[in-house]
């Protein structure tokens, strides 16, 4: 009797450690409801605590994570009106990291503002989920999301290697068609989550991929051994996206780019050599016009 229960204790603790092995997202999760009048929190608290759960225990990829390749990421919902008992508006950003070879530094993937976030929270009620139709739009915004930190982080290892997680999102657009939420539908905006996916799936966006690839493996992950290599690496990337600018200036997807790269970008740069920093900032101003007076720092120096 005692063999078989400490062989039952072995299986629970080896199924235990395969369990958190297998997630793929460490996600911090905030609810913000300042913004609503109202003694009673308790209602934010169950969601937070629901939302918690369905980002970091939910298997979204058929891969084996141990627990320190895990992506860092962070969710944060504003919710801004509280339009009936369980229905409610606000905005959510998102922000994923990824580790830079052999160094202590995280570069951030994305940073990301969705002002679409309308839904629907029941306290008590399991939040469901299904990869073919659209139950929730709570929850199929944020599996939607979690695939494009998915695919944006695989990306960044391998030359497109993101692509099946953007066509898991895509799938996920298609299927919210119907949804009377917004944030979902081509017609409602050029920078919705339809074009999140739709766009870098296109070709006229394939540069900006190739481009997101290099910068980390050929830029970032050479710093450690040699950081002039590493920087010449990414100024290299960040000129392959002059040809997404020349096919659409202003795009979304390079807005989102720029959302989470353009401060990393001045700080590598500002220790650039004089050709390298006149260069770059020549590009950027031309590419990424929004932050102008923070790439004039690049030339100025700190």
């Amino acid at each position: 009797m005692l063999k078989n229960v400490k062989i039952l204790l072995c299986f629970v603790v080896v199924l235990s450690a395969t369990t958190l092995r297998a997630q793929e997202l460490n996600c911090n999760v905030q609810i913000n409801s300042s913004q609503i009048q109202g003694s009673d929190k308790s209602v934010f608290d169950a969601m937070q605590k629901s939302i918690f759960e369905f980002i970091n225990n939910k298997k979204w990829t058929n891969n084996v994570y141990k627990n320190s390749e895990r992506i860092e990421c962070s969710i944060l919902i504003n919710i801004t009106e509280q339009v009936s008992t369980n229905q409610f508006k606000g905005t959510i950003q998102l922000q994923s990291t990824r580790p830079v070879f052999n160094t202590s530094y995280n570069s951030t993937i994305l940073n990301h503002l969705d002002k679409d976030m309308e839904f629907k929270f029941n306290e008590f009620d399991p939040l469901e989920y299904s990869e073919n139709t659209h139950l929730s739009n709570l929850t199929s915004v944020l599996a939607f999301y979690a695939n494009i930190i998915l695919a944006l982080d695989y990306d960044s290892y391998s030359l497109k290697g993101g692509t099946k997680y953007l066509q898991q999102a895509q799938t996920i657009v298609s299927n919210a068609q119907s949804a009377q939420e917004s944030g979902w539908k081509a017609f409602e905006g050029e920078r919705n989550r339809y074009w999140f996916a739709e766009n870098l799936l296109h070709q006229n966006y394939s540069p900006l991929r190739e481009a997101t690839y290099k910068y980390h493996r050929l830029g970032f992950d050479l710093m450690s051994k040699d950081v002039a290599t590493g920087r010449a690496g990414v100024l290299t990337s960040l000129k392959m996206l002059d040809k997404v600018y020349e096919r659409k200036p202003g795009s979304f997807q390079l807005q989102i780019f720029f959302n989470a790269k353009s401060n990393e970008i001045v700080e590598l740069f500002i220790e650039g050599e004089t050709s390298e920093k006149a260069e770059v900032t020549n590009l950027l101003n031309k590419i990424d016009p929004t932050n102008l007076s923070k790439y004039s720092k690049i030339t100025k120096g700190k």
